[in-house]
């Protein structure tokens, strides 16, 4: 059968699970503490969960948001916003996601190009929308989880109160290639992006997740990013939710995570590389061990092979962290677990060869291409880089995505049509190269790269090189002008036990450790940064374009 003729819902695991084991939680979230201090906890069974959506779909429903309506959601973890989730994909309507960190600037944009007719929000996010009049001229439907002040509409306990227990809902047959929601990017690197998910690319996700790392109904999820937290239950998995800041991963308290993993039996964790170092530089400090843990699942930037190693440290000899590689538009393009980065290729990534993503998941055709900084209409094979050089990386499959959301130049510029084969390819805006054996090296971000007269840094491969000096945290090599010519600065930010040190002599150490490689030779510029800016959503993608204003600043100052 056509993909594009396929009746299929990202929603429509829910009841399958609900079937199969109703009285398992599906979602167990933190509600307050005890007199001892102890979190205490509610949940949802996934009987509970699949009836508790339908009820709220009904209610939606009833209230005028339909199939295809788009729906900005702004509801902070809790039970409501997954049973809120299940029932907008359930109604068929379009789930509108933006990071709320982003500032009040980039989410009226994000929210105006979006031009949502329905807003589901708690009562701070309410208040905002009338405060910064986001999207005034769309939004005709107002929904609160909570209280309701002035801004009108219904509240979700009051639609939830119009429909019966008896009241019946039948999901309609939605297609895998109809709109299912869209997810804005973070804007790490670049403008935030509302990318155009269909129910197909849902459904392919699932479907790499449960291949690529064999996750089963039945085991235990700890995800601290929240809306990974939605694929726990339509994979089987009970969802715990952890008492934490979920836009703060770096600061999360290692005793809570700790605590969830051991009080509940967690055998799978997503965490972003801030949170796994963190954790694991306290867990190891304290001589935890975590037998239940079968995977740790960590993305959104690189996971250094340090960090890796001090993890594993916590975990059985055959669990594993896995590092996959992917973004917003395609994910995931491949993966690669720490057994084969730790015993092969992280000491290939202290020589400047780049950090190893692994092979590409199934369904994924990658190539790598010429760099090109401006749109390429198609594919042709002049383009394609040969095997262990350096170009941009493009993928093709079933969760790639096509489009970006009422942004057709940026759409333009990421895709690429396959003239050969029909189709296209997402840019993934990445510079890498393939290996001899079809493994993806990661070089850094394409905008990232510094260009001198006597050729290209890259950024990942550099920086790897210098991070090896025991006193680093992090290095992250930029650009600036001197004298109408491009210098590279390597940007330092040291371990904090270190950064009161003298940095004279961390200054001479780094540069030894430089030349010793053709490709770090040349950078005699060091410039030591207290905390470098990063990201909103994993707290590790680091802001390399502040810090090149930075440096040029300081440049500029001596």
């Amino acid at each position: 059968m056509n993909d594009s003729a396929q009746a299929v819902n990202f929603a429509s695991h829910l009841p399958v699970m609900a079937r199969h084991q109703p009285e398992r939680q599906a979602v167990v979230f933190p509600h307050g503490r005890d007199a001892a201090g102890r979190v205490s906890y509610t949940h949802l069974t996934f009987r509970q969960l699949d009836e508790e959506s339908d009820r709220i779909a009904a209610g939606l429903i009833q209230y005028g948001i339909t199939r295809g309506m788009r729906t900005v959601l702004m509801v902070t973890p809790s039970l409501d916003f997954f049973a809120l989730t299940f029932a907008l994909f359930k109604i068929g309507a379009v789930p509108v996601m933006i990071d709320p960190g982003m500032g009040i600037k980039n989410l009226g944009t994000c929210l105006q190009e979006a031009a949502p007719e329905a807003f589901i929000g708690i009562p701070k996010a309410h208040v905002a929308r009338c405060l910064f009049r986001w999207a005034s001229g769309t939004i005709k439907i107002l929904v609160t989880v909570g209280r309701k002040l002035f801004w009108g509409g219904e509240t979700l306990a009051s639609i939830r109160s119009h429909v019966g227990k008896d009241h019946g809902f039948t999901m309609p047959s939605t297609q895998a290639d109809e709109t299912a929601a869209i997810l804005f990017t973070s804007g790490s690197t670049g403008i935030p992006k509302g990318v155009v998910y269909t129910h197909g690319i849902f459904e392919s996700q699932i479907e790499n997740l449960k291949a690529v790392y064999n996750i089963q109904p039945g085991e235990i999820d700890l995800p601290t990013f929240p809306l990974f937290a939605l694929f726990a239950p339509a994979l089987g998995m009970t969802a715990i939710i952890p008492d934490m800041d979920a836009t703060r991963p770096a600061d999360v308290d290692p005793e809570m995570i700790a605590r969830c993993i051991e009080n509940f039996g967690v055998t799978n964790m997503f965490g972003s590389p801030a949170l796994v170092n963190r954790v694991s530089r306290y867990g190891v400090a304290k001589g935890w061990k975590f037998p239940s843990l079968k995977r740790v699942i960590s993305a959104g930037a690189p996971v250094s092979s340090v960090v890796l190693d001090r993890f594993s440290q916590m975990l059985e000899p055959d669990a594993q962290i896995f590092t996959p590689y992917g973004a917003t538009e395609a994910l995931p393009v491949a993966s690669i677990g720490s057994h084969e980065i730790l015993n092969d290729t992280a000491a290939h990534t202290n020589e400047g060869k780049g950090v190893c993503v692994g092979r590409p998941v199934d369904g994924i055709e990658l190539k790598v291409i010429k760099i090109t900084d401006g749109p390429i209409a198609e594919l042709h094979d002049d383009l394609i880089m040969p095997m262990g050089e350096i170009g941009e990386i493009a993928v093709k499959g079933r969760n790639v995505t096509r489009e970006y959301f009422n942004r057709p130049e940026s759409t333009n510029l990421a895709k690429i049509q396959d003239a050969s084969n029909g189709g296209f390819y997402h840019r993934m805006g990445d510079v890498g190269y393939l290996d001899d054996t079809g493994r993806i090296w990661f070089c850094g971000r394409m905008a990232h790269r510094v260009v001198l007269a006597t050729g290209t840094l890259f950024t990942i491969p550099c920086e790897a090189i210098f991070n090896t000096h025991p006193k680093v945290f992090r290095t992250a090599l930029v650009g600036i002008q001197i004298n109408g010519t491009t210098e590279p600065v390597l940007c330092v930010e040291l371990e904090s036990e270190f950064r009161d040190d003298e940095q004279p002599p961390i200054t001479t150490e780094l540069l030894d450790i430089g030349s010793k490689f053709d490709i770090t030779n040349g950078i005699q510029r060091i410039l030591f940064h207290p905390a470098f800016p990063v990201d909103i959503r994993h707290n590790a993608k680091i802001f390399r374009e502040k810090l090149a204003v930075w440096a040029q600043a300081q440049a500029q100052t001596k």
